[in-house]
């Protein structure tokens, strides 16, 4: 299985997480850090009606960023991330801590689920990229 990676408010720590593995190169295609909007819609095909309509961090853009990655990969499953990393930037719909996380892979199926971390700004990220990572584990297995 061969993976790629699309992270939003993690910046690039899933990806040097799994770089950090020797040997990589046999399963890990590539990675997306598409922290703006515009880029989300450029480097991965969200369409801007969805982040109008749900916003940056939400399921639908979530999913569709997994989907945007395999679709421009080599990949055959993904995983995408996007969330309020704070310390501002919150609402009291969508606080510090809310990501949306979304696996995909060729077969069509896509799950997301939303995670509510606290902390500061960095505690937020590992705790976001730890789950990520243990999502891949149990891909994998």
């Amino acid at each position: 299985m061969v993976l790629a990676v699309a992270e939003s408010c993690t910046g690039g720590a899933v990806a040097e997480a799994i770089t950090r593995i020797p040997g990589c190169t046999r399963w890990f295609d590539r990675g997306y850090v598409t922290y703006s909007n515009e880029a989300k819609i450029e480097l991965l095909g969200v369409a801007p009606a969805t982040l109008d309509r749900f916003g940056a961090v939400s399921e639908a853009v979530a999913r569709e960023m997994a989907v945007g990655a395999l679709q421009n990969s080599r990949a055959d499953a993904s995983v995408a991330i996007t969330g309020i990393a704070g310390p501002s930037g919150g609402s009291r719909t969508k606080p510090v801590g809310m990501v949306w996380v979304a696996w995909a892979g060729r077969d069509g199926g896509v799950q997301a689920r939303e995670f509510r971390f606290k902390g500061d700004r960095e505690a937020i990220r590992r705790q976001a990229t730890a789950v990520v990572l243990q999502g891949l584990a149990d891909l994998l297995r």
